[in-house]
């Protein structure tokens, strides 16, 4: 080293500073960046990308020469340092302890922390570019890295350990709805609402979107001509149940728009409507919302009956039903609905036999959808017996007032908003 000039031997240590801050700031980005962003930029064809993807495949051999080319600059730098020391200001221990000193805080200052922080900070600007160099090296540095590897092999071996193969990475449910909710403004709200309402399809049954028995419209056929006539006229679904008697005993499905030639006869009877119904289609209770979706799109239907292990009819789901627990409420709803409630002055007064999971997604409440499944079955299962007079619950910071208990039912409720 003595025979070379100062300017040399110094720009011999700044390039050693930057190449062994570049293998640090290239080891961090490399591992900090995500798979899944590398597979997306890898479909759209960035060439940088596929080199990237490329050496992240052979992670060994990747490591192995950032590894050797970041201790090789290492040790020179180190050498140099002491030369430079003993040569300006003696061969003394003071000497080297200072300069062992410096070189030090230069490797931990400019070639560990700062580079690292920078490319776990912005893997993807770091990593895509630096992956031309590093493809370059690795032929340089393959005979020294396969002959460590082979010596890092044995003794793993010895020790018992494995490495497998490198397998794709995969994400469950649980992770995917983790990185929605965290996606921030990458994302609208919106969208991130829609996707976190696709998720919980697989969560929830058809019995958590039906529509209950009593408020299914329906055409009893043991009405007579007025009766039937009146419901055809003013009927507000396009597709109704029919049955004869008491709902249990449904007959079928009737197209409201394949009757209305019957209003203009001047007289008809139920055979005349039993001609134009279509088969009825039922759906066992418990199935996944997910499962009937893909049920009714393979038998190409869009209105089923859930029906319990005896066969009594529980309610009605619809495509439409399923539809909006993905993408929320349409803006019209059924008369009788519950559509367009709003708090008032912290307020609201619901139906006792309302949907929890349609109250916390229309009001923000936050009533438990693990148990019952309406108001009035949560209520009745937290006081344990209907009660003779008005009563209130209070469920976190919202209170629950009783306001009417009609056929041992509690038919409406007032929810009151309390301060925090």
């Amino acid at each position: 080293m003595e025979s070379f000039p100062l300017w040399l031997q110094l720009l011999l240590l700044i390039l050693l500073l930057l190449a062994s801050a570049f293998f640090s700031i290239a080891e961090t980005s490399m591992m900090a960046l995500s798979r899944f962003r590398l597979g997306h930029l890898v479909r759209q064809g960035r060439r940088s990308a596929r080199i990237t993807a490329g050496l992240l495949g052979q992670t060994d051999r990747l490591l192995g020469t950032i590894l050797l080319g970041n201790n090789v600059a290492n040790t020179a730098l180190t050498a140099i340092v002491t030369a430079l020391a003993i040569r300006y200001f003696g061969d003394d221990d003071r000497v080297i302890l200072i300069a062992t000193t410096v070189v030090a805080v230069m490797l931990i200052v400019f070639c560990e922390i700062t580079p690292k922080v920078i490319g776990a900070t912005h893997p993807e600007r770091v990593a895509l570019p630096a992956s031309y160099v590093l493809r370059g090296l690795m032929p340089l540095f393959s005979p020294v890295v396969w002959t460590i590897n082979l010596f890092v092999g044995r003794l793993l071996a010895l020790a018992g350990v494995r490495p497998s193969e490198p397998r794709e990475q995969t994400l469950s449910l649980d992770e995917l709805r983790t990185i929605v909710l965290e996606s921030g403004r990458f994302m609208p709200h919106k969208h991130r609402s829609i996707l976190l309402n696709l998720f919980d399809l697989e969560r929830i049954s058809v019995d958590d979107v039906m529509v209950p028995r009593h408020r299914v419209e329906a055409l009893d056929l043991a009405t007579e001509e007025r009766g039937i006539r009146e419901q055809l006229s003013t009927c507000y679904h396009n597709k109704i149940p029919v049955y004869e008697g008491e709902i249990n005993r449904v007959v079928g499905i009737l197209h409201v728009r394949r009757a209305l030639g019957l209003l203009q006869r001047e007289a008809f009877d139920a055979d005349d409507v039993r001609e134009l119904l279509s088969p009825p289609y039922f759906v066992p209770s418990g199935t996944p919302v997910f499962r009937q979706l893909q049920f009714f799109q393979e038998n190409r239907q869009r209105l089923g009956l859930v029906v319990d292990e005896y066969g009594e009819v529980l309610g009605l789901v619809t495509l439409e039903d399923i539809v909006e627990e993905v993408i929320g409420e349409f803006t019209t709803t059924a008369p009788g609905g519950e559509t367009g409630q709003a708090w008032t002055d912290d307020e609201v007064v619901v139906e006792g036999t309302a949907s929890l999971r349609d109250l916390n997604r229309r009001l923000g409440t936050q009533f438990p959808v693990d148990g019952p499944r309406t108001l009035n079955g949560l209520l009745l299962d937290v006081l344990q017996e209907l009660p003779e007079a008005p009563v209130s619950v209070r469920f976190g910071n919202l209170a629950v007032e009783i306001q009417q208990i009609e056929d041992r039912v509690i038919r409406s409720a007032r929810l009151r908003r309390l301060p925090h």
